[in-house]
């Protein structure tokens, strides 16, 4: 998760467009020619041979341990690292059936103004930065019609028993144009969070329906049922966006009940945290609006940054990282990795003095989940949550992803 896209956004420059929306009309001519328009007809994930998880049409909250905070530790006497696994990242749709109450065509305003009409759902590309429209289509059932992906979204997961789908991004988060053009998606549903924003555009002067969907990640877990249900709009299907929204929503304020219950009553027991996104020798802080501090506030633990007024994403100095204290740091793990590990992570400026720091405790989770916000929000907060109060009780698979957290290549 590339933050300065994350910080940037995409300005919309004109630069080259022109040129590059001329030389993506030329490519889709010749694919028509060739006979792509006649491709739509296929099922996306491959096919007849996709295989689709289990309906699920009520919620079904993660399974989080059975004790009280009565019966842990404070979590601020807490020592050592813990990396937050969420039990599985397969997604069940609310429906098998999604066609059969879809109504097509669908005309609406995407999110940067543009008024955009879909008419054929059959080859999906759903692509942003965190993975979460991709779980959004996959949970409405629409998972057999995905095409390709972003690299934060892993199909073989996220629906096992299906072969892993080709990726449309190069250097982390950039859209490559002739990989999506090949591709022939009759939809390309997406966000500001990936670019650049010339592709986008390039797409639509092609004549792909792009749906640009409004940032998720400011409203941290209250936008979770917006996106979906402006996912589910846009393919079609406005019923079945209100009960995976509806199915979501349950489950995370399940997820929050349940780990209330584990976090301690005072709060002046509860855990203090921080958000840092750590790149080599840099980090930022993950502060109010950023996500990161609904998250924490969702587990039950203080934010610090909205405590101390620091909002939004940006550099921050040793000074205001050991003025705020930290208890807990939460970091991604690929950007852990980045720094060479916890030993290392704790000899940056500023970490080591906090208590977190002396105490090595920090919490990572995968790039690709932490901060989602979609289907999988209630087990990423169970993960985050058991790993901060009751890590000797985290789940921890028998084969430890830690060090392949990522999909791209």
């Amino acid at each position: 998760m590339p933050l300065p896209r994350t910080l940037r956004r995409f300005r919309r420059s004109t630069i080259r467009r022109t040129g590059w929306a001329a030389l993506a009309v030329v490519v889709v001519s010749v694919l028509w020619v060739n006979g792509f328009h006649n491709i739509g007809t296929a099922n996306g994930a491959g096919n007849e041979q996709c295989v689709s998880q289990p309906v699920q049409a009520d919620p079904v909250a993660p399974v989080l341990p059975q004790v009280t905070s009565a019966e842990l530790p404070e979590p601020r006497s807490i020592t050592g690292p813990t990396t937050a696994y969420t039990q599985t990242a397969a997604i069940n749709p609310v429906t098998d059936a999604a066609t059969a109450v879809q109504q097509l065509p669908t005309t609406f305003t995407s999110s940067d103004g543009a008024a955009t009409t879909v008419t054929d759902t059959t080859r999906i590309l759903a692509i942003n930065q965190n993975g979460g429209l991709a779980a959004a289509v996959i949970g409405l059932g629409f998972g057999c019609n995905l095409i390709g992906r972003d690299t934060a979204t892993d199909i073989t997961k996220l629906m096992p028993g299906n072969q892993q789908l080709p990726l449309v991004t190069q250097n982390g988060h950039e859209l490559n144009a002739e990989s999506i053009l090949q591709l022939a998606p009759t939809v390309v549903v997406t966000d500001a969070s990936i670019g650049p924003y010339d592709v986008q555009l390039q797409l639509r002067q092609a004549g792909i329906p792009v749906v640009m969907v409004p940032i998720a990640y400011e409203d941290g877990v209250d936008g979770v049922a917006p996106q979906i249900q402006f996912v589910a709009n846009a393919l079609g299907v406005p019923a079945l966006g209100e009960k995976l929204s509806e199915r979501t929503q349950a489950e995370i304020g399940t997820t929050i009940q349940q780990l209330g219950t584990m976090a301690p009553t005072d709060p002046d027991k509860k855990p203090r945290v921080v958000f840092l996104y750590l790149r080599g020798s840099v980090y930022y802080w993950f502060g109010a609006g950023s996500g990161a501090d609904s998250i924490i506030q969702s587990i039950g633990a203080r934010d610090v940054a909205t405590e101390v007024g620091f909002a939004g994403m940006s550099p921050t100095n040793a000074e205001a990282l050991v003025r705020a204290a930290p208890d807990v740091i939460i970091v991604m793990t690929l950007g852990l990795a980045s720094v060479g590990g916890i030993d290392e992570a704790v000899q940056l400026p500023g970490i080591g003095q906090t208590p977190a720091g002396a105490n090595k405790r920090i919490v990572d989770m995968s790039d690709y989940e932490v901060m989602s916000f979609g289907p999988r929000t209630a087990s990423v907060l169970a993960a985050l949550g058991t790993a901060i109060y009751a890590p000797d009780l985290a789940y921890v698979p028998e084969a430890d992803p830690a060090a392949s957290t990522g999909t791209g290549e």
